[in-house]
Formats: C-alpha cells, structure tokens, sequence
C-alpha cells in the first residue's frame, strides 16, 4: 500500500479550506482559547432579551470557529492515524472542545428555567427567528437539562468518555494487522482492512473463506480488549442516560434526536417478518455458485463470470453524475466541483481511516473519505458519500448556521438515495440476463447488508444497552453468543455460518455511535421509495426532494421525511420496499 506523500494531490482532499497551514491552526486555536472565556460574561443574564441575544451570537461564533479547527486536525489524522503531528492536534482540539462545553453549560441551564410561556415568545420574536428550533428544543428538554455544577461535571467527563472509541480507531487502523491469507492454488495474498472487500467479492470461493475467518478471527484474538473496550462504552450511556432521567439509553437517543420509538420498534418488526427474502437470495447464490450448501462467507461472491466491472475513478465520477441527472444539473454541477475543488480523499494509503465517510462545518464545503478500489462496490461507496456531502452543502446553503445542521436519522437518506438512483441506472441500461441477474445480485446484497445486516446490529446493541440496564453483567461470552445467535436468525436456517463470526461485532465502529446502525436500514426504506418516484417523474417529487435535502433540522427528521413522502411511522412504506425485494427475487429466478 502506497504511503501518503505517495499518493497525487489532485486525489487528496484540500484541508486549507478549513485551516492554511499547521501554523494557522495553533494560532487560531490559541485566538480560541482567550475568546472562550468572553461567554462567561452574560452568565447570571439571560433573563434579559438583549442580554440572551448577544449569548447566544457569541456561543454561535464561537462555535463555528471550534468547527473549522476541529475539522482540520481530526481530517489530517484520519489521512494518517499514525501522524504525530496531527494525532498532537487531535488532543489539544478535544481538550479545547471540553473547556468550550464547560465554559458554555450555563447557557442551556439558564434558559430552561425561563417559562415556558416566556420560551414560546421568543420563538415568534423576529430577532431570535434562527433560534427557534433552539427554544423548541429547550422546551423539549427541559426535565432531562441539570443543575448547571452537574452539566458542568459532564462536560468535564465528555474529554474521558470518547476515549473508547478512539481506542477502537487506533487499534483497528492502525495497530492490527492480518498478515497473509491462502487462495485454493496455496498462493499467499495479503489482508488488509481496505481490500477485505474485494477479497469478499472474489470468485476463489477459498480465498474468500479465509478472508471472512482472517478478518473477523484476528479480531477475536484480542477480544478480552475489544469487550472490555466496548461494555465501558455502553456503560458509560446507559449512565449517563440515567443522570439525565431518560428510561433507558434507547429511549434517550431517540428522545434526543426527535426520532420515534414507534419506528425503531416497526423496523424490526417488519424485517424480522421478511427474512424468508434474505433465505430466497442467499438459495439463488446457492444454485447460481451450484453448491450443496451456501456459506456466510459466499454473500458478495461474484455469480457472473462474464461480468467484471472495474472503474477507474473519472470513470465513477461520470457514471455517478449520468445517474443522478434526474435531479436536475444544478446538483450533477456540484459533483463537478466536489472533483475540481479535492473535496475527495479518493485511494487507500497507509495508516488512513478504513471505509469511507463525508464531513463537514458551517462556512466550508463538505469533504468526503473513500478507499477506492476500482471495482462496482467503491463506485456505489463513492456515490453514497457524495449523497451525503450534497445534502451538507445544500442545507449549509439555504440554511443559518443554527438549523443547517441534520440529524443522523435523515443522513443516510441522502446518501442512499444516490445509490439507489446508480443501480436504477445501470439496470436499465443492462443488455443481457447476465448483467440484469448482476445488479438484481448487487441490490439484494446491500438490502441484506444495509437493511437487514443493520437491524441485525441494532438488535445487538440493544441487548448490550438493556442487559447492562437490568443488572446483567456483561462479558465476551454474553456478547459474542447473542451475536452469533442473531447472526443464524438473519440468515436463515440454511446458510452455513463460521465460528469467527461471532467476534465480527467487535470491528463494527458504529457501535461507538450510539444507536446509529438502524438509522441506515430506515434510510434505505426511504431511498428505495424516493428514488422509484423520482425515477417515475412524480409530480414534484423532484422539488421536494431537493427541499428536503436543502431543509437541515427546521423540523423534526419524521416530520422532514413525510413532507419528502416516507412516512416510517406507518407499514405500508416497509411493505412496499420489501414487494420491490420481492419482485427482483422473483425476476431473477425467471432468469435462471
């Protein structure tokens, strides 16, 4: 693997949008640190209009500045997690964002003690208009917001308590390695976390066993560490769920996003009654690979040999952009300049984040993280992420600071969106049965993989937050028996599993998210439902979509999403995904 200085600029993205130079950060972070303490002046005021005013722009500014440099040190880390420098930076940027909490924890105290009569005013006084979603958010919170010495020592406690999940991040991309696997003729590969997914997609069925039993064995060899890690980290929310009268850690992340309970119990509910689709597909790859029986490991084997979809990455950038066409050249011309201003960190180099993601800060483009391999699966990771960049910099566009920012239960709309439109494209352009039976593969394969491999996870991390809630002591043993036990559930009786699977939980970073994997499998519901009507043309589809990805937090994320037309709190909007997963299975079989 290519080191970093290795790799062409043109392919890295550019941080000086966000801070010039190594020396600018020190220097503004230093600015920072002095005007910090310039908030503690309206504390003990805020009953006062104006008084609150002046507050609240200053908390604002402050934060945007906190943005722009935490951006720049945690990006220039992630390039390079064994970066000194910037691993340097991380910490002295984390230790500021906990003097800014504890130096700003007055501010939601203060104002929650004001009526909420007095709180409904404000939100209607033409001053305070980018506020509002604040004041109602108050409103909200007021029985679970602390006397302010208590939000003071959680504040404190916050620079602790993300320790869990960098120790997670540094291990895993940095410190473990896997060394050298076997494909069936005895030739040796090399393992590593950015191409374990073309080795999961390759035709040497050997080869792909070992990948599978490698990857997820290598993290059960340090499980003791990985457990140990990852119960401090669920006891740390459930704690602090507690503190803050929250029923239970669920019911606290739901509450917290405006989310509903109704919806994460119905997504369960209607996936676990469709599983029989996960067994119809995996009996396909079954008669399709023609074995006997079907294993965990055969899930992104390829089932047509003629088929072989490599990318180079202009290649993706034009494809993506002819896919997303439909929504109009204004959004296919910012893909244009996600490529020309290097919002994209495109290829994998040494010691760089796993995966992909896209971040972002008010006053900045968004940039976006891939590890891109040239085959079909980097190309959809890669219109994903640009999904996700295009909502950031539309909402950043149209809205204030204080409401551009979305909640991670609309996120993943975005972003699947683009990836739903991608196959909807390259399905209708398919000449062959071969290439249909392909991309009905790759569609089945991330409804396993983001619907019901997502449920699955969420599953699995409320047992771990619920068991700890009830006094059960969590141990290895506990964990990795439920997982496997929800791993043969999900799959089906008749899919071969293997002993290493048990410890895949312990690489799944996500789970240092509070309760962030089911918000992909709802966001999957959605996009299969947007994407089909804009495909369609629906009348004003179109527009409201685009509304809804230019709209950040000005309403809650359900309210959001039934005024883009999902509606998660009833089941039709299920229903009607799983018929789409139905009739390709359906159409797939008539192929063979």
């Amino acid at each position: 693997m290519k080191k970093r200085e290795e790799i062409e600029e043109k392919f890295k993205w550019d941080l000086t949008k966000f801070c010039k130079s190594n020396d600018d950060f020190y220097k503004r972070l230093n600015k920072l640190k002095g005007n910090i303490k310039t908030v503690s002046a309206f504390e003990g005021k805020l009953e006062n209009d104006e008084e609150l005013f002046k507050c609240l722009e200053c908390e604002t500014a402050l934060s945007k500045e906190f943005g722009f440099l935490y951006l720049y040190a945690n990006l220039y880390k992630k390039a390079d997690n064994a970066n000194t420098v910037a691993n340097e930076m991380c910490e002295k940027i984390n230790s500021l964002q906990t003097t800014l909490a504890v130096a700003t924890t007055f501010i939601d105290v203060e104002v929650s003690k004001l009526s909420d009569e007095k709180l409904k005013v404000l939100q209607k006084e033409k001053k305070f208009k980018d506020y509002k979603r604040y004041f109602e958010g108050i409103l909200r919170h007021k029985k679970h917001i602390l006397p302010k010495n208590e939000e003071n020592l959680l504040s404190h406690l916050g620079e602790f308590t993300d320790g869990f999940s960098e120790n997670f991040d540094a291990f895993s991309d940095v410190d473990l390695k896997f060394g050298d696997i076997l494909d069936s003729k005895g030739k040796k590969h090399t393992l590593n976390q950015s191409n374990y997914t073309l080795f999961a997609e390759i035709e040497d069925r050997t080869l792909r066993k070992n990948a599978f039993k490698r990857m997820n064995g290598k993290f059960g060899e340090f499980i003791n560490f990985l457990s140990n890690n990852y119960i401090n980290e669920v006891k740390e929310l459930c704690v602090f769920s507690k503190l803050r009268k929250y029923p239970s850690a669920l019911a606290g992340s739901i509450y917290n996003e405006e989310a509903s309970e109704k919806v994460y119990k119905l997504l369960i509910k209607k996936v676990r009654e469709n599983v029989k689709i996960i067994e119809d597909f995996f009996d396909i790859k079954r008669q399709m690979l023609n074995l006997d029986t079907v294993a965990v490991y055969d899930t992104f084997a390829p089932i047509v040999k003629d088929i072989d979809k490599k990318f180079t990455y202009n290649e993706a950038i034009e494809l993506i952009k002819k896919a997303v066409q439909v929504l109009g050249d204004d959004y296919v011309k910012l893909i244009d300049r996600a490529v020309s201003e290097r919002w994209i960190d495109v290829y994998p180099n040494e010691n760089k984040d796993s995966g992909a993601f896209s971040w972002g800060c008010y006053g900045a483009t968004p940039v976006v993280l891939t590890n891109f391999e040239g085959n079909l699966s980097s190309v959809f990771t890669l219109a994903h992420e640009l999904g996700h960049a295009m909502h950031s910099f539309l909402s950043d566009k149209n809205q204030p600071y204080q409401t551009a920012g979305y909640v991670i239960f609309v996120a993943e709309v975005a972003s699947t969106t683009n990836e739903m439109l991608l196959l909807n494209y390259l399905l209708a352009r398919a000449k062959t049965k071969e290439e249909k039976m392909f991309y009905y593969n790759h569609f089945l394969v991330d409804v396993r993989s983001t619907i019901f491999r997502q449920t699955m996870f969420s599953e699995f991390e409320e047992f771990a937050h619920a068991e700890y809630e009830k006094g059960v002591p969590l141990t290895r043993e506990l964990l990795c028996k439920k997982y496997q036990q929800l791993n043969n559930f999900y799959h089906g009786k008749s899919v071969e599993q293997i002993d290493e699977m048990q410890f895949e939980w312990a690489r799944i970073p996500h789970f240092y998210s509070h309760f962030y994997v089911y918000k992909y499998a709802t966001g999957m519901i959605c996009a299969v439902n947007i994407a089909n009507r804009l495909i369609n043309n629906e009348y004003n589809q179109k527009e409201k979509y685009l509304k809804f990805l230019s709209s950040g937090s000005i309403k809650s994320p359900i309210a959001l999403l039934k005024s883009c037309g999902c509606d998660l709190e009833k089941e039709e909007i299920y229903d009607d995904v799983f018929a789409v997963c139905k009739d390709f299975i359906k159409k797939w079989k008539a192929l063979l």
